[in-house]
């Protein structure tokens, strides 16, 4: 597995760095292929702060745990994102195609409007789109636990689509003529 660390507002020994390297290293176990793992440290209001996000095989997977104790943080961190990935491979394996995550996903910034009644675009990403059913998109959109997913259907002539969690419960889709 191949590891990148970041600092957010405290400085990490490296103590603490062959910690998260030690505990999250052993998730690479449960992957085919090379593993990225993505590690982000940070600290906010005497609470240590551990993100982690690992994509492997085309699927990304993201856990945040915030706990009074840095190491703490990591292991809850890493029980967490097993976890995760334990319950979904099981569910992906019942319910998906064979190879259908072998992409690459990131996710579309949103535009936000400034004072002046103005929108203002903050950040920009670029990714490829791949078609997918619309079962995947949701699981995909839950592993990264965000609020909406863009992507192609698959069952629909590959006509683009969002499915979105609703606030009263379930899913939404989206779809374009």
């Amino acid at each position: 597995m191949r590891f990148t660390f970041t600092e957010k507002k405290i400085p990490v020994s490296a103590d603490v760095r062959a910690y998260a390297e030690k505990k999250l290293g052993k998730l690479d176990r449960l992957f085919k292929s090379e593993a990225d793992a993505s590690v982000t440290f940070s600290m906010e209001r005497g609470r240590f702060i551990v993100e982690a996000t690992i994509r492997a095989g085309g699927m990304i997977y993201r856990v945040t745990e915030t706990t009074g104790d840095m190491y703490a943080s990591i292991d809850s961190a890493a029980a967490s994102i097993e976890r995760q990935i334990r319950k979904n491979k099981t569910r992906l394996a019942k319910r998906l195609r064979d190879g259908a995550f072998e992409r690459e996903i990131t996710v579309p910034a949103v535009p936000e409007e400034d004072e002046e009644g103005e929108f203002e675009v903050v950040r920009t990403k670029r990714f490829s789109i791949k078609p997918m059913t619309v079962d995947e998109a949701i699981l995909q959109m839950n592993l990264l636990d965000h609020e909406f997913f863009v992507f192609k259907n698959q069952d629909e002539e590959d006509k683009f689509a969002v499915v979105y969690k609703r606030k009263s419960g379930g899913y939404g889709l989206i779809e374009s003529d």
